[in-house]
């Protein structure tokens, strides 16, 4: 069921209301019901199941357009254009001296999940089912690792290289691995407290209510971000939107103009305005702009884009593309969580010398979740940011950030050019070379001394 035949801005208008209706909604759940908040189910998530199931591929009771699936890939280059102007630069000495172990990890973790799971799709599912597309395999990392932003990204991208599944297999992907990343998590650290593993908590018990419910008491809130404009000329969020949709047109503009002049590369929005987003930031710490621009108001404006790229990627999914792939897919997700999991806890212990646990949850939820479930899972067994995991990884995020946004944009080329495994091999091989720097900068801890 659907309100207009053609999509018109009201159409556009109707999606969104129908999808705030529904965020609401997930937001009212987590709130009052002890079950979800047991779970730490997100209300994006909520939101996006709830309009999967009422919408046009579930019962047809939400009158959604028919361009349901097209405002992730939308959303997805907001995100990305917002993430340079949210990061502070950093010299690379200082990303060595203090955060190189874990950049070291987070690599190792999203180049192996890449390599090993996609060469598993590659070589081994693809022998029982021949007529499995060659990136099926990848479809796991693009879910888990990636989350439903590198989904809607990856996705959109196969689609232009006809291959129309990718977007609803890469969003089931991501969706099972929210749910791994807060099941999967919430057990294991219930294992580490009674397991004396946690260095900052003690009992599980000890989380704050607001964590649970989403619901943030007076004297705990904080400031969401700073003006740097006046209102009586520009409101300061509408200057910040401004930016961020900038860059973001422009990264459109740029993804089309190189289609245009070499027919044969398909260069996603979502890169082309990251990129476009680092000279804009480039240009204005020259200029001095810089000092106007708030940085948490762009992680706000990221966030939001993220919540509602969830909420209607979930909504987005085709059942009959899951039904189809059902068990390669099942067969697909388990090996991959299990891989997933030794990477995480094996590589977590031997690259931290403290809080080895707190470092390895938050890895946990990243790495099958989002950085949402990860930042989740940290603050209850890290209630202050005591362990400075998250000081270290928005370091080590620097050098690994161009590297992934290489890996999610030239995945879909190679792969419709059949070099696919080549692809992997290179995961492989790099996560040779970043265990080698790892041992030659003695950031490996001897088992004796392990914690």
């Amino acid at each position: 069921m659907t309100l207009f035949e053609n999509f018109t801005p009201w159409a556009f208008f109707v999606d969104f209301g129908l999808i705030s209706i529904l965020l609401l909604i997930g937001q009212l759940l987590r709130a009052k019901i002890s079950l979800i908040q047991r779970m730490f189910i997100p209300p994006s998530l909520i939101a996006g199941v709830l309009g999967l199931a009422l919408g046009p591929n579930g019962l047809g009771w939400l009158p959604f357009s028919n361009e349901l699936g097209t405002y992730a890939s939308i959303l997805i280059a907001i995100v990305f254009s917002a993430l340079p102007f949210s990061t502070a630069s950093a010299p690379m000495k200082e990303v060595v001296r203090t955060a190189g172990p874990m950049w070291a990890f987070a690599q190792l973790g999203m180049l192996l999940q890449w390599g090993i799971v996609g060469l598993l799709g590659l070589f081994v599912l693809k022998a029982i089912w021949p007529n499995l597309h060659d990136a099926f395999g990848i479809m796991f990392p693009t879910g888990f690792y990636g989350g439903h932003g590198t989904a809607a990204a990856i996705g959109s991208a196969f689609e232009g290289l006809n291959w129309e599944d990718a977007r609803s297999l890469g969003m089931m992907t991501a969706t099972i691995g929210v749910i791994c990343a807060i099941g999967g998590g919430l057990i294991l650290i219930k294992w580490a407290t009674r397991h004396n593993q946690t260095a900052l908590i003690k009992d599980f018990s000890e989380l704050p209510d607001e964590l649970r419910s989403g619901l943030v008491p007076d004297d705990r809130r904080s400031s969401i971000g700073q003006a740097t404009t006046s209102s009586i000329s520009i409101d300061s969020l509408t200057y910040h939107f401004a930016l961020v949709c900038v860059a973001a047109l422009l990264g459109y503009l740029c993804s089309r103009g190189i289609k245009y002049l070499f027919p044969m590369l398909e260069l996603p929005v979502f890169s082309c305005a990251f990129v476009i987003g680092l000279i804009m930031k480039r240009l204005f710490d020259v200029t001095r702009v810089s000092k106007y621009i708030c940085p948490q108001t762009t992680i706000r404006i990221g966030n939001m884009s993220t919540d509602l790229l969830v909420a209607f990627g979930v909504a987005s999914i085709k059942m009959s593309v899951i039904v189809k792939y059902a068990l390669p897919l099942t067969i697909l997700v388990v090996c991959g969580t299990a891989i997933t999991l030794l990477i995480t806890f094996y590589f977590g212990k031997k690259l931290s010398k403290n809080y080895w646990f707190e470092r390895t949850i938050f890895a946990w939820g990243w790495w099958t979740g989002t950085m949402a479930m990860g930042i989740a899972l940290l603050r209850i067994v890290d209630p202050k940011l005591s362990s400075k995991t998250m000081d270290d990884y928005a370091l080590a995020y620097l050098p690994i950030a161009p590297l992934e946004i290489a890996l999610i944009t030239f995945a879909p080329i190679m792969f419709a050019n059949g070099m696919g495994v080549w692809l992997l091999v290179g995961c492989l091989a790099l996560s040779a070379l970043t265990i080698l720097i790892a041992w030659l900068m003695k950031w490996f801890v001897p088992s004796k001394t392990e914690n």
